[in-house]
């Protein structure tokens, strides 16, 4: 171990975590990451809607493909966002990158709820809807590590494997909240409704959610490894610079583990929603309350995958997790083209049980990659590095795939390119840095 690696572990260790802050701070994290999610990720549950909107079109999968081309966007600025919020993270404390991230999110999305449609102004619609997008990804590029380094180091360092459970529980909730919202919308509004006015009510409730977030998020303090180091004047001048020269390894580690979650995970989460709608034909609203169903079951497998990792290390669990994506990938894709929406609810099932198991070990693996002086930094360019290549562009991916070949199984075989991906990533870990963690 390095000097700066024992100058950071001698801060955890004389660090002081108090039973009431530990609560505080897992909540106030988890909360703000479920409020995030919910809102960038009620843009890929109303994409069908969104399409006609802003992109009008005589060819429906072009419209679509636009609006996913939106979608990605937002995910493209995420290390812009993540740079920016990693250098406030480490610079002056993880309590202000928290606060401002989810501020800039809520300010997004409303804006998104009330934007004028191309009937009305043409496209401009369009070019002010890629600027809320891009917006909320700026936003999202901070959001996520933010949570996770906040709450690692929020934890005892005996408690943070299993902890890790907490942000991906948030983050989950808010696909889960978003596309039940969208269903409930669906199933009391007309179809005219929901494409006047109907589609924009899930965007418009950013507001209170984000004024309940930032009430908590005040409320903390900042962790107990940033205020050590904050008496001990150990704060880096330069956070980016010493990650690229010192973190270089961990680094290329953490954008292939996020790789392989972004690109497996975003699938699930957002593009196979669209795909039984639009290319199988399942009927909108039921779609929307099976996927939240499936996202019910991930989060309720999440604990149990927090206490796996606690007990036989993160990194095994990950393993188990990447593999399950990987050989469930095809069969499942194969299964929802059965033209049975129980069977394909089983397979949207079978396929995302894999989700647990590699975002809650990944929680506390990726800030144990980087030392606390620049964990922040380092965790935002290589987790949204990462995400840019195949998770925010997975759902423009697997429809593009779908478009050109016509082959509706395509998408499995990009799932299965990014877990390889990760494996290989993940192998290069060194075991013992697992071994160290709680």
């Amino acid at each position: 171990m390095s000097a700066t690696q024992r100058s950071a572990t001698s801060g955890a260790e004389s660090a002081t975590y108090e039973p009431r802050t530990v609560r505080r701070a897992m909540l106030a994290g988890s909360l703000g990451t479920l409020i995030e999610y919910y809102d960038f990720s009620v843009y890929g549950y109303l994409a069908v809607v969104i399409a006609p909107q802003f992109f009008p079109s005589e060819e429906p999968a072009a419209a679509l493909l636009a609006t996913l081309a939106v979608f990605a966007t937002g995910l493209v600025v995420r290390p812009v966002g993540g740079v920016f919020f990693g250098w406030l993270g480490d610079r002056w404390g993880r309590r202000k990158a928290l606060v401002s991230s989810v501020l800039c999110m809520g300010v997004a999305s409303s804006a998104t709820g009330l934007l004028p449609t191309y009937s009305q102004i043409g496209v401009t619609a369009a070019v002010l809807l890629l600027l809320c997008r891009l917006m909320q990804g700026i936003s999202t590029g901070g959001e996520s590590v933010g949570a996770y380094t906040y709450i690692y180091e929020s934890a005892p360092p005996q408690r943070r494997a299993f902890l890790g459970a907490v942000t991906p529980i948030g983050s989950n909730l808010g696909f889960m909240f978003a596309a039940a919202t969208a269903g409930v919308i669906s199933a009391l509004a007309t179809k005219d409704q929901m494409a006047d006015w109907g589609w924009r009510l899930p965007f418009l409730m950013a507001v209170p959610l984000t004024l309940f977030c930032l009430w908590a998020r005040l409320r903390i303090e900042d962790t107990p490894e940033f205020e050590e180091a904050a008496r001990r004047a150990d704060i880096p001048t330069a956070p980016i610079r010493e990650v690229l020269s010192t973190h270089r390894a961990a680094l290329l580690q953490s954008i292939g583990l996020s790789m392989a979650q972004g690109g497996a995970i975003f699938l699930g989460l957002t593009y196979i929603g669209i795909h039984l709608t639009s290319d199988l034909g399942y009927d909108s609203t039921q779609v929307l309350w099976l996927s939240a169903g499936v996202v019910l079951v991930t989060v309720l497998l999440m604990v149990p995958a927090g206490w796996l990792a606690a007990r036989f290390g993160s990194r095994r669990i990950l393993m188990f997790g990447l593999l399950g994506f990987l050989v469930t990938a095809y069969p499942a894709m194969m299964l929802m083209d059965r033209h049975n929406l129980a069977l394909a609810g089983a397979a949207y099932l079978l396929f995302m049980l894999s989700s647990a198991f590699v975002q809650v070990p990944a929680a506390s693996l990726w800030p144990h990659l980087f030392e606390r002086r620049v964990r922040f930094t380092g965790m935002a360019i290589g987790y949204n590095i990462g995400t840019v290549l195949a998770g925010g562009t997975a759902p423009y991916i697997a429809a593009f795939l779908v478009q050109r070949t016509g082959n509706q199984l395509s998408p499995a075989f990009f799932v299965m390119t990014v877990c390889v991906i990760g494996i290989g990533a993940l192998l290069t870990v060194r075991r013992d840095v697992t071994a160290r963690m709680g």
